[in-house]
């Protein structure tokens, strides 16, 4: 995500370029001229060489367009289009065109469907599932309202992660996301996922540099574990346009690492942390490492 010009960037934010093993040239080459786009390239994260490098992506669903306007997104919003029948088909075309061995199916809100997009969602990973059994799917999926059938319905389709972002600590939310959306939903949400499906891991993200205090984002943690979250991100939230938020604080490497720490003692399976920390980054990694830790205790 690029940052505007106002603040200066301290030293520790510039990236420091790496060049691309054969898995991320794959990749990019089996991408070009494909039905749909990765987040990962569209939104130019930083970290792309190294999830595509891993054999992950992320992908965006139900249209390009958000009902939603939270402060912190680039992504457009307003009045989104109808849904794409043959998204499912081109979804799997794609991951399976990329040879992927982890992919993160995300999507805007869709406040304006009777369900929400619930389905379409659905539909999405089962078409994945039957095409390519081996993959191994992540959602960040919406809060679908809070709506339980809804979300029964997106659990179901086979996903091993739900995450869904908190964003900001409880104090902010209202600044910083649409005023549809709101902490305890999300919390609610994340809750409700754990309690229908036990097995399934649970996931959620946080953005710092927005105003916060360390002691706000430890409570947010808190009430993370508190609904038995099992993943968590940890990143710094970059200004993408000019009517975006304002980036408050640039928050060092150090506090990065103590959020970290105090996150695995809370009893997180993983917290990936620092400045370049993205939703998705490293997933299909960090998600490797939590499944092999399982099944050596």
């Amino acid at each position: 995500m690029p940052c505007l010009p106002g603040m200066k960037k301290p030293k520790f934010l510039k990236i420091k370029y790496s060049p691309p093993n054969a898995r991320y040239t794959a990749i990019k080459k089996s991408s070009a001229g494909l039905n749909l786009a990765t987040v990962c390239a569209e939104a130019m994260c930083p970290n792309i060489n190294e999830c595509w490098g891993s054999g992950t992506a992320t992908f965006m669903i139900m249209g390009d367009t958000c009902t939603r306007a939270c402060r912190f997104c680039s992504v457009n919003h307003g009045r989104p289009g109808k849904l794409d029948e043959q998204e499912p088909k081109n979804l799997a075309d794609t991951i399976e065109k990329m040879g992927l061995d982890y992919a993160v199916i995300t999507s805007v809100d869709r406040d304006d469907l009777p369900d929400l997009g619930a389905a379409h969602f659905a539909k999405c990973i089962e078409v994945l599932r039957a095409r390519l059994p081996a993959l191994l799917i992540e959602l960040l999926a919406p809060d679908f309202q809070g709506k339980h059938e809804l979300i029964k319905r997106v659990v179901e389709s086979g996903a091993r992660v739900f995450g869904h972002n908190l964003e900001t600590v409880k104090r902010l939310q209202k600044s910083v996301r649409d005023h549809r959306a709101n902490y305890q939903q999300s919390l609610d949400v994340l809750e409700y996922v754990k309690k229908i499906a036990p097995k399934i891991y649970t996931k959620s993200g946080l953005m710092v540099g927005l105003g916060e205090t360390p002691a706000e984002v430890a409570s947010a943690m808190r009430d993370l574990r508190s609904k038995a979250v099992d993943f968590l991100t940890i990143g710094q939230y970059l200004r993408p346009t000019a009517w975006n938020l304002k980036v408050v604080k640039y928050v060092t490497p150090a506090q990065f690492k103590k959020y970290e720490e105090i996150g695995l003692k809370m009893g997180f399976k993983y917290v990936a942390s620092g400045p370049f920390v993205r939703s998705s980054y490293r997933a299909g990694e960090l998600y490797d490492s939590v499944a092999k830790n399982l099944c050596h205790s």
